[in-house]
């Protein structure tokens, strides 16, 4: 999507620039796993921001040969601020963006998706698909699980985007029915579910079949949805901007996993480059920061 970042001493200032979570993933992924051959899948329009979106994506060596073109939609919009504390608060225009098309000419083929490794999705990925489009995709991911392609998700949850929270419960559990890397965060899993603790979250991630991958719990640190040890994590730092702190874990994580690191080294990783990303503004820090490059 294209942002709107506002400056916080003066609201009537802001800077634009592109960013959004799996998008945000896939460039840290990138970067900490340069040998890897990232794609980016989506839809955006043929005007001047959809070309900034495409430019983003060439300039971090992520292929856009997964992207299609709408000669009669645009990008998605949002608008971001972050208090004292660094908690961010977002303000979308989203309803038209050329994404929530996926499934309409040009289309997405999904057959064109079964010769990646992995693909990669969150909850907001499919909550801006019309429902039909969002089922249809769901419905796909087993067919391309038993070829053995792997899947990875992120509930990422945001009620905003769903039209209500039995629909959101639905979809996010079918998704995590078909997933073989979970990434759930502890917060969005309780709000969307109930689940008194994260014992309780891990448990009924378990028993739809989830028990694989890692629950983010922010400043406490990973802990394993399998068998195994939580990393020793370093003192939370002082967060300037949590944006993107969950999309950059995911992306550490996934990086050191898919070279076969270990569960624990994976999730230390992780939360690594999450800690890393939270003192600095923006969701995508410059390349020259040289620990991200």
């Amino acid at each position: 999507m294209v942002e709107l970042s506002l400056d916080g001493a003066d609201s009537s200032r802001a800077a634009i620039g592109v960013a959004g979570d799996t998008f945000n993933t896939a460039i840290y992924l990138k970067r900490q796993a340069p040998e890897f051959a990232v794609s980016y899948g989506t839809k955006i329009g043929t005007d001047r921001f959809s070309d900034m979106i495409l430019d983003a994506l060439k300039s971090e060596a992520i292929s856009t040969d997964a992207v299609l073109f709408s000669e009669t939609h645009l990008p998605g919009l949002y608008a971001i601020s972050t208090d004292e504390a660094g908690e961010r608060s977002f303000l979308y225009w989203r309803d038209n963006a050329a994404y929530r098309t996926l499934f309409e000419p040009p289309q997405l083929d999904l057959a064109s998706l079964s010769g990646f490794d992995v693909i990669y999705y969150s909850a907001i990925s499919i909550a801006v698909l019309p429902q039909k489009d969002r089922e249809r995709f769901l419905n796909w991911l087993p067919s391309y699980r038993a070829n053995g392609g792997l899947v990875a998700f992120d509930s990422n949850y945001r009620p905003r985007l769903w039209t209500d929270r039995a629909t959101a419960q639905t979809a996010i559990k079918k998704a995590w029915e078909c997933c073989d890397i979970a990434m759930p965060s502890v917060d969005d899993e309780m709000a969307l579910f109930g689940d008194a603790d994260e014992t309780a979250v891990i448990a009924r991630l378990a028993s739809w079949g989830a028990k694989s991958g890692t629950l983010k719990r922010g400043a406490e640190g990973p802990r394993p949805l399998g068998d195994g040890p939580a990393p020793q994590v370093a003192p939370a730092p002082r967060v300037i901007d949590s944006t993107a702190a969950g999309d950059s874990f995911n992306a550490g994580y996934l990086a050191a996993r898919l070279k076969g690191q270990t569960e624990t080294k994976a999730m230390a990783a992780g939360h690594a480059l999450a800690a890393q990303v939270v003192q600095h503004r923006g969701a995508i820090l410059p390349r020259n920061k040289k620990d991200l490059t």
